[in-house]
């Protein structure tokens, strides 16, 4: 069933006619938009937002608990999308998405807004691993690369635009706008889906079963773990006593995972994830391109205005071209990865990101804008060589019955890598710093020295000292995967034929 099935998907796209998958690819790309804007339009309205409602010490708390939920709830919606079809998965993702938006607006404290924030998140997980594997039901293996690019595009626009909007919303409007925009389009994306996503009849399965107590384990080891790894070093030292009982906490419900999976008839994690070495390959590699991508999202911008002398705009400016070339990269990867494989295409694009990384401790110092922004571009233009191939690759590995479970476990372990960078560098950041400061500065001051617009020379020196070492922690990533890739994937990826 698992070969037959995407032949049967594949031909009943096709029959549907360009309109209709034209309408459903405007959809997806839709409900990409509300995932990528709502990653990006928050930040810049955080000083309204605390304004109005107090709470600065738990602000981090609005992108967290967001990322959290989205990250945990992935291998849930994507074994149910696997189980009850996509289009009854994005409906609820999308809807839950909503209602979170619209509570958000409505929040009348800091305490509010973070939970609706994280009921967002539970919508969002959906959102983001059902448009990724829906992309791969609706198109065919050698069409493939033009809906991962337009769906790369969305997330490369809103990366420049939401900053901006969320700015313009905080001080043209209300801070609440940045949440009810989200309504129109979310109505939108609705109605085309409803409309005009219809999935072909399948095979039924007697007695579906939800593995409730799986995705409940998955849900709270997850949420516990990701909230050791977001919160460490920053709301206690990582050797506090709930910094160890929290990875405590989480190592005993990994192993009650574990024992529920292995007993499940229809677990949420199947085995299988890990046990076929082209899926656990790209899960690793992807992992480790989360991890790296932390180095230039978080550190950029600041290395940028305190060592550069850059306006914010500007900072940005500078952060924001590697979401230019990666798309276009990732469009002309199909024709690298048809002439060497799927897997050769990766390791030529992690192989330049990592030579990319090591480079940018040698820029000089203080050097100009163009030196870092020349290295983003060329940085976004590897990146794009890298992922595209993985995740189109590995989708077409499975049949329609495993490909929600497999897109659900490559983004996992990204989100993981990211949330895993952002504690392990931050820790690195800081102990450089603390190293070139004399134990005087951490990230906490430099923002502080930012804010008033006085940085001190000797700070400068040890943010570009901490950035530089931040910049090899990411090159060891990437080095990683190539490792990853080149000794655990096949060189041939075993493809299904569509």
């Amino acid at each position: 069933m698992g070969s037959t099935t995407p032949a049967i998907r594949g031909g009943a796209a096709r029959r549907a006619g360009p309109a209709r998958r034209g309408a459903v690819v405007a959809a997806l790309m839709l409900a990409m938009a509300l995932a990528a804007l709502d990653s990006t339009v928050v930040s810049t309205a955080v000083p309204q937002i605390v304004g109005d409602l107090g709470g600065f010490s738990v602000f981090s708390w609005l992108f967290s608990g967001y990322l959290l939920a989205v990250t945990v709830t992935l291998p849930v919606y994507g074994k149910l999308s696997d189980t009850f079809g996509r289009k009854p998965v994005l409906v609820a993702g999308a809807a839950v998405f909503l209602l979170g938006s619209l509570l958000c607006a409505a929040a009348w404290n800091m305490a509010a807004l973070i939970a609706f924030r994280i009921v967002q998140g539970l919508g969002g997980g959906a959102l983001q691993g059902t448009v990724q594997t829906l992309a791969a039901d609706l198109y065919p293996l050698a069409e493939r690369p033009k809906i991962q690019s337009k769906l790369s595009t969305v997330w490369a626009v809103s990366a420049v635009a939401g900053p901006g909007l969320g700015g313009v919303l905080a001080a043209y409007a209300d801070w609440r706008w940045i949440f009810l925009v989200n309504l129109p389009i979310g109505a939108a994306a609705l109605w085309l889906i409803v409309r005009h996503l219809h999935e072909p009849e399948r095979e039924k399965v007697p007695h579906a079963r939800v593995d409730w107590a799986g995705a409940l384990a998955v849900f709270m080891c997850g949420g516990v773990l990701l909230t050791a790894l977001v919160q460490g070093g920053v709301a206690w030292p990582w050797l506090s006593a709930p910094s160890l009982a929290l990875f405590g906490a989480g190592l005993v419900l990994a192993a009650v995972v574990v024992a529920v999976e292995r007993r499940a008839a229809e677990p949420v994690i199947p085995g299988w994830v890990w046990r076929r070495r082209t899926i656990a390959a790209v899960n690793l590699a992807l992992g480790a391109l989360g991890l790296l991508m932390v180095a230039p999202a978080v550190f950029l911008p600041t290395y940028a205005q305190s060592v550069l002398g850059l306006a914010p705009v500007s900072a940005g400016f500078v952060l924001s071209v590697w979401t230019l070339s990666w798309p276009l990269s990732a469009a002309f990867s199909q024709h690298l990865y048809r002439r060497i494989g799927f897997r050769d295409t990766a390791l030529c694009g992690i192989g330049l990101a990592a030579l990319i990384l090591c480079a940018f401790p040698f820029l000089p110092y203080p050097g100009s804008w163009w030196q870092p922004t020349l290295l983003m571009l060329l940085l976004g233009g590897a990146l794009g060589l890298f992922q595209l191939p993985l995740i189109v690759g590995v989708q077409s590995t499975v049949g329609w019955s495993e490909r929600g479970t497999t897109t659900a476990s490559v983004l996992f372990c990204r989100q993981t890598g990211q949330t895993l960078g952002a504690s392990l560098f931050g820790a690195v950041a800081n102990g450089v710093l603390a190293a070139r400061l004399g134990g005087a500065g951490d990230l906490d001051s430099v923002t502080r020295a930012l804010d008033a617009g006085t940085v001190p020379e000797a700070t400068r020196r040890a943010i570009a000292a901490a950035v530089h070492a931040v910049y090899l922690g990411a090159a060891g990533a990437a080095a990683l995967a190539f490792v990853v890739l080149l000794v655990v994937a096949p060189r041939r990826f075993p493809v299904l034929q569509d």
